[in-house]
């Protein structure tokens, strides 16, 4: 009986060792370090990314994530008005539509419609004409089923151009309606 406490204590001796070998910190990947595979050398390769990763400000985004940038590579942000309009051109539907169906993918994104028109007119005329694009994107997203609760609109008229106008194609890219999408929780 006197030998089976000292195997029992060399047998917890050794799982001990065991046990603290297994549990020492594995070293953490810090930025730009190489991350190694342990399944490499395993039948199959381990695991492969031949994607692009984008560098955000604080982390990495795989290729897919949604976010503001992807939403504009993917749908498009903006859409023009003829002066004076605020009726969507064929064009700018086809924009609203992908629009809208990138919303419906990601529910938990609201948008807020920023309209926008160029420096021709009262600041009055142009303001107006701003809130009216934004409530043209903001009806043909709502007709094409995203809830109304998920998007605002804000104009700012003639006050936040692209670049400032002297020509006719300068003012065509100032009249438009740009569309801000942010996750639901972070308060356009």
């Amino acid at each position: 009986m006197a030998r089976l406490p000292a195997m029992l204590m060399g047998a917890c001796a050794t799982a001990g060792l065991l046990l603290a070998a297994g549990c020492t910190d594995a070293p953490q990947a810090t930025p730009g370090s190489l991350v190694v595979d342990p399944y490499v050398d395993l039948p199959g390769g381990g695991a492969r990314y031949a994607g692009d990763v984008t560098v955000g400000a604080t982390q990495a985004v795989l290729p897919g994530t949604p976010t503001p940038q992807a939403f504009a590579a993917m749908a498009g942000d903006t859409v023009t008005f003829p002066a004076d309009q605020v009726v969507l051109t064929a064009e700018a539907q086809l924009i609203v539509a992908r629009q809208a169906e990138w919303l419906t993918r990601h529910r938990d994104f609201r948008a807020v419609i920023e309209g926008h028109a160029d420096e021709q007119g009262t600041r009055e005329h142009n303001l107006a004409l701003g809130a009216r694009r934004a409530a043209s994107v903001q009806q043909h997203l709502v007709a094409r089923g995203i809830d109304p609760g998920r998007i605002s609109t804000v104009s700012y008229g003639n006050e936040r151009p692209l670049e400032a106008c002297t020509d006719e194609a300068c003012f065509e890219r100032n009249r438009r309606a740009v569309t801000v999408v942010s996750p639901a929780g972070a308060g356009v």
